[in-house]
């Protein structure tokens, strides 16, 4: 399985330079994440992937649909590999509005508030994470699925930290193996 970190959004942006909470509410990614989604599309391009799947936050559904249109993929929502619930930008945007956004996109499976109501332990997030491997461990293309996810899911299922737009591959054991990393 190959996991994609979003691309830089407005959040990470700000808090990058502040280190505390802008209050983004799922926000969208920048021009730079626009960017980093188009070189990740470009390297999977020889990974043969074959189903695509993302979270239901902005900015993985951002980064997803310019992969999915370079790769002639349709985009499935998993609300499982979402964000660690902790700050202002893992308040998500309700289904019906999404569904408007994204009208080729299937989210009729969610909850219309499909984010959770208090944060999220770390604990809880490795917990999600490796029962998201261990059901994915037995499909028979796992191989050729991409998941566009989040820092904290990520360092949750592998232990990584990750840039925005970096590409890893992840085996049924839940290591993460960086493929590549965004340019600068």
């Amino acid at each position: 399985m190959i996991f994609i970190r979003h691309g830089q959004s407005e959040f990470n942006v700000i808090y990058g330079q502040t280190r505390q909470d802008p209050g983004i509410e799922d926000p969208a990614i920048t021009e730079l994440g626009a960017a980093q989604a188009k070189q990740a599309a470009g390297f999977l391009e020889g990974m043969n992937v074959r189903r695509l799947i993302s979270s239901p936050y902005r900015r993985a559904l951002q980064t997803a649909s310019i992969i999915a249109e370079r790769l002639g993929l349709s985009i499935a929502v998993n609300p499982t590999v979402r964000e660690h619930y902790a700050f202002s930008c893992d308040i998500g945007t309700p289904r019906d509005v999404l569904m408007r956004e994204w009208p080729g996109i299937d989210f009729s499976h969610l909850e219309e508030r499909w984010w959770p109501n208090e944060d999220e332990t770390d604990d809880l997030v490795a917990a999600r994470g490796r029962n998201f491997i261990k059901t994915s461990a037995t499909l028979p293309d796992r191989d050729q699925v991409a998941v566009v996810t989040h820092w904290g899911f990520i360092r949750g299922v592998t232990g990584l930290k990750v840039t925005n737009g970096t590409v890893l591959r992840v085996d049924p054991e839940g290591r993460g193996v960086v493929v590549r990393v965004p340019d600068p």
